[in-house]
């Protein structure tokens, strides 16, 4: 802990560091300990079982809990936190909180079912298996929700203040800027992009003392894809071959995205009315944070409306099972986007040994996913402890990623006056972190780290 002889400020990098999952960073002063993001580590085996270690902090002595927004890779370690003693305020914008309570519902009704479904199917090696954490976790930790409002100041001790701004990426998603000892930390959280289909562009720092940025997209641009065009080919193509166009989605903004696209291609007559299926219960939950929130998208309520009432949402694990035996051609946007689980998974295990099946990935595979095994040419794909082969046509639409590419990172970081003492470089493959970290270097001149899982830093400040 850190004691009051000067001001300092000690930052443990507790996940994403290195990797792109596990978001979660201990800023401990004097008097006060605050954890900016909560997140799982998600793909490689090696990663996942981090998540079912202690974290190698003092987690009673936490006060507060600051989330940049609500995906699982951020939130989803809240409630292990909370069963190792964290009792504290988790403060995040009135969206992010929305979301993650979705997020942290679904995923503990999935570990519940995952763990329940391996012992009975013994295709476990630990007896028995034991969820992450139970839905009754979840729900626990939802009740130490507080929302804050974006662009004010709030104020946590007389040190230390914080303030939430918009950042794109998904509903609710902030950057979060620290003022302590009257040095300016920013936290990029996920930064969104200029030219997305439903939010605005993301806000940018105007001063940045130390500055920890994502660099998932580090080393990348986007591709010049046209989105419209690409889909409306798979959709004639789907027909014609009368199959299916599987899309395995993230059901934060992504679903949301992909159901907006296609309705848009309908009503300009580009796609006949080929039938739509949403798979997701926590997609149709976060349309509903769409319906709450108007202020934080760009759909209109009418846009809204028509949007859903253009596809059919199923309401039961019954109605996967009955558009799985649907014949007809079909589209089906299901949880996840990464495919490491969810109702995507019944739909893959079912179809992807078709000829006529096309599978659509639409965002970042994190190393260790299904997504990325299919993205990398895998031949067959294990799902529920068996292998299936891939017959299945993959195809990969980078282009309605959420995330900022390399330029989008750059312009982002444009808009900072000062020179920052330090740059961190977080949230990110090390190919990714490297390539940017010369961008940086090269183009700026500026003080690059890139620090590892455990690694921790003082700020004498």
């Amino acid at each position: 802990m850190i004691n009051n002889t000067e001001n300092q400020v000690k930052v443990t990098f507790l996940g994403a560091s290195q990797v792109v999952t596990g978001s979660k960073y201990l800023l401990e002063t004097y008097g006060l300990n605050v954890l900016i993001d909560c997140g799982m580590f998600q793909g490689l085996k090696e990663l996942r079982e981090l998540n079912w270690r202690d974290l190698s902090i003092d987690v009673p002595a936490i006060d507060v809990v600051l989330l940049t927004h609500g995906h699982l890779d951020h939130v989803g370690y809240l409630p292990r936190l909370v069963k190792q003693g964290f009792s504290g305020k988790i403060i995040g914008t009135a969206p992010t909180l929305a979301i993650a309570e979705i997020i942290l519902k679904d995923s503990a009704k999935i570990h519940e079912e995952s763990a329940e479904k391996a012992n009975k199917e013994k295709f476990t090696k630990h007896d028995p298996a034991l969820p992450f954490y139970t839905i009754r976790d979840a729900e626990q930790t939802i009740r130490l929700f507080q929302s804050q409002e974006p662009e004010k100041w709030h104020t946590l001790s007389e040190f230390f203040k914080y303030r939430f701004q918009y950042n794109g990426h998904i509903l609710g998603a902030t950057f979060i800027e620290l003022d302590v000892f009257e040095k300016r930390f920013v936290f990029s959280g996920d930064i969104g992009r200029r030219d997305d289909y439903l939010l605005v562009a993301p806000k940018r720092p105007e001063w940045a003392d130390f500055l920890f940025i994502e660099s998932t997209y580090g080393n990348r641009l986007h591709p010049e894809e046209d989105v419209e065009t690409i889909l409306t080919d798979l959709v004639k193509e789907t027909i014609h071959n009368r199959g299916n166009l599987i899309i395995p989605s993230f059901a934060v903004e992504r679903l949301q995205t992909l159901m907006y696209v296609l309705w848009k291609l309908y009503k300009e007559n580009r796609i006949p009315n080929i039938p739509i299926i949403v798979d997701s219960p926590m997609g149709q939950n976060v349309l509903e944070v769409f319906r709450q929130f108007p202020d934080w998208h760009k759909l209109t309520a009418s846009e809204y409306d028509a949007m859903c009432n253009h596809v059919t949402i199923t309401e039961s694990y019954k109605d996967t099972w009955k558009a799985i035996d649907d014949k007809r051609a079909k589209i089906v946007i299901a949880g996840s986007g990464m495919v490491t689980g969810g109702r995507v998974l019944t739909y893959l295990q079912q179809l992807i040994d078709e000829k006529n099946t096309t599978v659509l990935l639409v965002g970042y595979q994190a190393e260790g996913t299904r997504g990325r095994q299919l993205l990398d040419g895998a031949h067959e794909i294990k799902f529920f402890g068996k292998y299936y082969p891939v017959n299945a046509k993959v195809m990969h639409l980078q282009s309605l990623s959420a995330h900022a590419d390399q330029k989008d990172l750059l312009h982002w970081m444009g808009a900072i006056k000062n020179i920052p003492e330090k740059v961190f470089l977080i949230h990110g493959e090390p190919a990714a972190m490297d390539a940017f970290r010369v961008k940086i270097q090269t183009e700026l001149k500026w003080q690059v780290s890139m620090p590892k899982l455990d690694d921790v830093e003082i700020f004498n400040v």
